[in-house]
């Protein structure tokens, strides 16, 4: 009889202490990780330059995702500074200097203090571009943090040696979406060394307008190209949740061009009285020692298509004349024609700039969007050299005194 009593106390003294066992020796489930706070991100503010860019490519049809940061951002009528041409109104943008100020007063020039060297759009002598200070300057020494992916002169070493944190040396060769991944991955850096003010550039449309013309089919195919470049930036800044004010800008637009209408300087006067220094939508000239007379009497008289000046005598609205490197004559041509050192020995079309900075086919892009700028805004007709104090407000530095443009235009499109 005791035996299945046992047997029964047995298994179920068995049973408790399997029961007991397992409890204490089952697996602890571990705590549920807390997700670290996503990181708020402050705007940045990226300048984007599309070289030779119209506003009237908006409406063509082929931008739109320019087209939607311009509808549902600001916009408006922006005039370059004269001469309109690359160098010196990127140089007026950083600045917001007029190119007779900050010197850079061509694509090419030269320089009365140095008259053995000659500026091209590929000198890099800080002596050139060391009377002004661009926006990288101001802020680096602000302590708020810069990178370029291309802008004329933002690979000089300026005052002390400043530059940008990050820059890049300009080259074609490097593509669309190469330079849009540049600035992402920059801003992909740890906070305590991400730029907070960042350029970016692209050529392909200038180049387009340059040698089609502006109303070719591959001025759009560029401006198509171009457009998806910034839609890409748009959606990786959305992928980091990084809040951008995006300022998009042209430094001049273009116009239409043929040698068949071209003024030619060698059919007016004889061509080893003077030195040519740029020709094309202007001709700047030199004219030889002992030969000055006769090339003024030539040149500064009433032509067809075309009108000269000293350089002390050019129209005050042109804010030109008064530096150094600006030559002793200028030759303006009207709009679509060229004044050149001899007529074309081939017959071609395309385009230009460097005309009259109000001419409508100089007018320049402008769109400016982001949590900075009220939604669908527009501004009157400013020039230029008002983008740089914007720039100013974006980043947070007080205005600077002396400069030629105000951040005034743009009080009444800034986000409320």
């Amino acid at each position: 009889m005791f035996k299945p009593l046992l047997a029964a106390f047995l298994a179920a003294a068995s049973l408790t202490a399997c029961t007991t066992t397992s409890a204490s020796t089952a697996p602890v489930a571990p705590p549920i990780p807390i997700a670290a706070p996503a990181e708020v991100r402050a705007p940045v503010t990226i300048l984007i330059s599309i070289d030779g860019f119209h506003p009237d490519y908006l409406k063509r049809g082929v931008t739109p995702v320019l087209s939607r940061l311009a509808a549902e951002g600001v916009t408006g009528p922006m005039r370059p500074s004269f001469p309109s041409k690359t160098f010196p109104n990127h140089w007026t943008l950083v600045t917001g200097l007029r190119p007779d100020r900050h010197g850079i007063v061509g694509n090419r020039m030269e320089d009365p203090a140095d008259p053995k060297t000659v500026f091209t759009m590929a000198s890099d002598n800080p002596a050139w571009w060391s009377a002004a200070e661009p926006i990288w300057v101001a802020a680096e020494k602000a302590g708020v943090r810069t990178a370029t992916q291309f802008w004329p002169g933002s690979n000089v070493p300026l005052g002390d040696g400043v530059r940008p944190s990050d820059w890049q040396q300009y080259n074609q060769a490097i593509t669309t979406t190469q330079r849009v991944n540049g600035i992402l991955d920059w801003l992909r850096r740890p906070a305590e060394i991400r730029p907070k003010l960042l350029t970016l550039y692209f050529e392909a449309v200038d180049s387009a307008g340059h040698a089609y013309g502006p109303d070719s089919p591959q001025v759009n195919a560029a401006a198509a190209d171009v457009d998806a470049a910034v839609g890409a930036l748009v959606e990786g800044l959305t992928a980091l949740g990084q809040p951008a004010n995006l300022v998009v800008v042209a430094d001049h637009g273009m116009a239409a061009t043929s040698t068949s209408r071209v003024v030619a300087l060698d059919k007016l006067v004889d061509a080893s009285f003077y030195r040519v220094v740029e020709a094309g939508p202007y001709a700047s000239l030199t004219p030889l020692p002992g030969r000055e007379a006769a090339v003024e009497k030539a040149l500064i008289a009433p032509h067809e298509h075309m009108q000269c000046w000293r350089k002390g005598e050019l129209p005050a609205r042109l804010h030109y004349g008064r530096n150094a490197r600006v030559p002793a004559i200028l030759c303006l041509a009207e709009t679509g024609w060229q004044v050149l050192p001899t007529t074309p020995a081939e017959p071609r079309r395309g385009g230009a700039h460097g005309y009259d900075n109000m001419a409508p086919e100089m007018e320049a892009l402008f769109i400016a969007n982001g949590p900075a700028f009220a939604r669908g805004g527009t501004v009157p007709a400013f020039d230029n050299v008002d983008v740089y104090p914007l720039l100013r407000d974006l980043i947070g530095l007080p205005q600077a005194p002396g400069v030629d443009g105000s951040d005034t235009v743009f009080r009444s499109a800034r986000a409320r």
